[in-house]
């Protein structure tokens, strides 16, 4: 299972490691309009640094701190194109072939593939994950303690039978994730230092849709993601009608979150008692906001403001890896939870060393090369 790093309030200033992730998430569809039918997105720390799709037909760099990559290799982008394209043939094959798994014939479907490691830079411990996807749903999970396939479904048991089989296959998995998978993100991470290691404090808004709704403290424009909001009383964490969002980020880079107060049951006297609090890792300063009726933006009264628009406007913006991962929220809510593990992709020889971005598309057999097709 993915350890992912969780930060608690009361130790959110300590000085702690930090916990580098690289992860490469690969989505094939059908049956959608006006939707690539194939994405790959690369990203470190939730940073998006490469992208691919089946319109572009082209590898890019998303991050310019990537492109120092070439000084080690010039061909290194054209070199990640010609394994994207590779890839748009093994997963159209594998969406056909799934369908067939699943006795299906028209409709949306979507095949995904997620895998990445993670490294923590103060005790070095490293770990790997890699998991397929159909429809929404698991299809074959890589079990990190036993080195071993495990079917979520009845048409994956075949496939994992196979891949449990070959000794070598599963040996190779396990020291690229365990191995070269770190090795690459060590090195993308001091490429991006400068960037990745920042910290940056967040704007933040009290937001209300109605008089009735719950009071939104929303955090926008922080870095890293290893951050904690809460509402408090009198100095006092709160846990009852209190909801937590996710962290999700922004086309920039940048992270954003919120946390919900139900007041219907707060006296107007008492809004003084509360208030919202945001504390970022690496940060000793919280950020406070009292609860206050005048800097609440609203949709009724005097304040009236159009949130709404605000709300969209800011997740409106979140094109670039949220588009791409906005289809994997639909189609596979489960990759991006905690403690899930995650997919990977297919590749184009089963004798080339790994691949020079640090994704295992290479040296694999051809048995991966077919993902879910390989067992047809």
């Amino acid at each position: 299972m993915i350890q992912f790093f969780f930060l608690s309030l009361l130790g959110i200033h300590g000085a702690v490691g930090v916990t580098h992730s690289l992860k490469y998430f690969y989505t094939a569809s059908s049956g959608i309009p006006d939707f690539p039918a194939y994405v790959s997105v690369g990203l470190v720390d939730d940073l998006q640094i490469s992208h691919c799709d089946s319109i572009t037909n082209k590898n890019v760099p998303k991050q310019e701190w990537m492109e120092r990559i070439t000084a080690e290799d010039p061909q290194y982008w054209e070199k990640q194109t010609q394994i994207c394209a590779g890839h748009q043939l093994n997963f159209k094959n594998n969406i056909q072939v799934a369908k067939e798994r699943f006795n299906q014939t028209g409709g949306t479907h979507v095949v995904q593939y997620m895998y990445g490691c993670e490294w923590d830079d103060q005790n070095d411990e490293v770990g790997g994950y890699r998991q397929h996807g159909y429809d929404g749903a698991d299809f074959l999970v890589w079990d990190t303690k036993t080195n071993t396939w495990v079917a979520a479904k009845q048409q994956g048991f075949m496939t994992s039978a196979r891949w449990n089989n070959d000794k070598a296959q599963l040996a190779f998995y396990k020291n690229y994730l365990t191995q070269e998978c770190p090795e690459w993100l060590k090195k993308y991470v001091s490429y991006g230092r400068t960037f990745l290691m920042k910290t940056v404090l967040p704007s933040v808004s009290l937001l209300q849709k109605t008089l009735s709704s719950p009071i939104t403290c929303h955090a926008t424009g922080f870095y890293p993601n290893r951050a904690e909001m809460i509402w408090r009383k009198n100095g006092v964490e709160l846990h009852e009608g209190v909801g937590k969002g996710e962290i999700l980020t922004n086309n920039d880079g940048t992270f954003q979150m919120s946390v919900d107060l139900d007041i219907r049951s707060v006296p107007a006297e008492d809004w003084g008692m509360y208030d919202c609090v945001f504390q970022l890792s690496g940060v000793n300063e919280d950020v406070v906001t009292k609860l206050d009726k005048a800097v609440v933006k609203t949709n009724e009264g005097p304040s009236a403001f159009p949130i709404p628009a605000v709300v969209g406007g800011v997740f409106g913006g979140l094109v670039g890896i949220m588009v791409i991962l906005g289809l994997a929220a639909v189609v596979y809510k489960k990759c991006l939870k905690k403690g899930n593990n995650g997919f990977k992709p297919a590749n184009n020889s089963d004798t080339s060393s790994s691949s020079s971005d640090g994704s295992d598309t290479k040296k694999v057999p051809a048995e991966e090369q077919k993902m879910i097709s390989s067992t047809a």
